[in-house]
C-alpha cells in the first residue's frame, strides 16, 4: 500500500514512524509476526490483538488494532503518499460485512511491583546466569527462571551489570544524542507490538508534559513525569556488552528503551556506550 504511518504506544510515550511494509514475516502459528526493514522495525505480538477497524476520522484513514481490553496495539494510517487503490482493495477485502458487538474485558487492576525476591532465589545463581548471556533475547527467559520481574532483577544484580539513574535520564540521553548525532534505536511498545526506530534524531522539543522529536519521518511523545524510575543495563554478548537505558512506569512497565544502533554480529558503538555511561547515576541498584 506503499508509504504509510505506524503508531505504536503505551500510557507514556508515543511512537509515530512513516515507512513501507517490507519483509513481513508470520510464525509461532500465527501468535507473531515481524516486520524488518530500513524504515520499519515492528515485533508483533499478534496473540494479544482481538479486534480491528477501519476508521475514518476528520478525513483521516486509518487501521486501528486493539486488544481482549479494548486498548489500542497499533495503527496504520494512510498517507498522501500511499496507494490509495491497494488501500481501498485492503479495506475492502478484510470488511465484515456483518460485524457482531464486541464486548472488551475490564482491564486488570495494576499494581506496583513486588519489591521483595521469591523465597528460592538464589542471587549467586543469578549473577552466574547474567554474566553468561551470549544474546539479549535470552534476557527474558533468564528472568523467568528466577521468577523475576524486570525492576525485580535490577536491583537484584550488581552494579557492575545495571545501575539506576537520575530521573530525567531518558531526556538527558535523547538531548546528548541529538547534539552528537549518535545513531540510536528507540523501542517503544505494549504488550501486543513494539515499534523501533533506528539512527539519528534532529529536533527535539518540550511542550507541556510532553518532551518531543519532531522529525520528518520519525515522532516521539514521551511522558517523563510519568517515568518512575530509569536504569542503564549492561548485558554480555557474543559481540561484547550492549548498553541499553530503559524506563519503567510506577507498575514495572517498560515505558521506553534506548540502545546505540546495532545489527547482529556487530559491536556497540562506542559513541553511545560513552554517552550511556556519561548520565547521572542516582544510587546502586545491589539489594543486600
Amino acid at each position: 500500500i506503499g508509504e504509510i504511518m505506524t503508531i505504536t504506544r503505551n500510557e507514556e510515550a508515543v511512537h509515530e514512524h512513516h515507512g513501507i511494509y517490507r519483509k513481513l514475516s508470520i510464525y509461532g502459528e500465527g501468535k507473531m509476526g515481524l516486520v524488518l526493514s530500513d524504515d520499519l522495525d515492528l515485533r508483533l505480538f499478534l496473540s494479544q490483538w482481538r479486534s480491528g477497524f477501519h476508521v475514518i476520522e476528520n478525513g483521516r484513514e486509518s487501521l486501528q488494532f486493539f486488544d481482549q481490553y479494548g486498548i489500542a496495539v497499533h495503527k496504520v494510517y494512510k498517507t498522501d503518499a500511499s496507494d490509495e487503490n491497494e488501500w481501498q482493495r485492503i479495506t475492502q477485502q478484510f470488511r465484515d460485512d456483518a460485524p457482531k458487538n464486541i464486548e472488551f474485558e475490564p482491564s486488570p487492576q495494576k499494581i506496583s511491583p513486588a519489591q521483595s525476591t521469591p523465597e528460592n532465589f538464589d542471587a549467586q545463581q543469578f549473577d552466574r546466569d547474567w554474566a553468561d548471556l551470549k544474546d539479549v533475547h535470552e534476557y527474558h527467559g533468564m528472568l523467568k527462571k528466577h521468577q523475576l520481574s524486570r525492576t525485580q532483577a535490577l536491583r537484584n544484580i550488581g552494579p557492575n551489570w545495571a545501575q539506576k539513574l537520575n530521573p530525567n535520564a531518558v531526556v538527558d540521553a535523547l538531548e546528548q544524542a541529538q547534539q552528537q548525532q549518535c545513531p540510536i534505536m528507540i523501542f517503544v511498545g505494549n504488550p501486543g507490538c513494539i515499534q523501533i526506530f533506528s539512527g539519528t534524531i534532529e529536533k527535539l522539543m518540550p511542550y507541556g508534559p510532553w518532551f518531543n522529536i519532531l522529525d520528518p519521518e520519525f515522532n516521539l511523545h514521551l511522558r517523563p513525569d510519568l517515568i518512575t524510575e530509569t536504569w542503564i543495563i549492561r548485558r554480555p554478548s557474543k559481540d561484547g556488552i550492549i548498553t541499553s537505558i530503559e524506563a519503567f512506569n510506577q507498575y514495572g512497565d517498560s515505558v521506553i528503551t534506548l540502545f546505540g544502533k546495532r545489527k547482529p554480529g556487530e559491536v556497540e558503538l562506542p559513541t553511545w556506550q560513552e554517552l550511556a555511561e556519561s548520565v547521572e547515576k542516582e544510587e546502586p541498584s545491589h539489594v543486600m
